[in-house]
């Protein structure tokens, strides 16, 4: 059974996700595809020159993966994100904990995504 990250997405359409922090992925691109994600970028997060990339423009979500990522760079990233309406979850870099911060990040409702989908008024009834 698949499950998927936002709800609000139809079968259809191509989720494209940015990953930020940690060399390796191990396991994440296997969750990420099993939450309906079909397309990633990822950058490692360590470099100062990073500071200057910016998010691309059809990226539907961002994940920042906390424990491998230079400061100044998560900061950027999450007023980028609040500037762009994108979601943006922090997490470990643990299939575990970004699978929670996926499932909190569905039911949260404050960005315009969730707004959309309906899912802010499903929580308060």
């Amino acid at each position: 059974m698949i499950y998927k990250l936002f709800d609000w997405f139809h079968e259809e359409e191509i989720v494209n996700a940015l990953l930020i922090g940690a060399d390796r992925l191990g396991n994440i691109p296997t969750l990420l595809e099993d939450r309906g994600v079909q397309k990633f970028e990822h950058w490692d997060g360590r470099k100062k020159g990073m500071r200057k990339m910016k998010i691309p423009t059809d990226v539907d979500v961002v994940i920042v993966f906390t424990d491998f990522i230079e400061h100044r760079l998560t900061e950027r990233i999450k007023t980028e994100t609040k500037a762009m309406n994108i979601p943006c979850i922090f997490s470990r870099r643990a299939v575990s904990d970004l699978s929670m911060q996926m499932d909190r990040c569905q039911k949260c409702g404050l960005c315009d995504f969730a707004k959309t989908a309906g899912i802010a008024t499903k929580l308060s009834s």
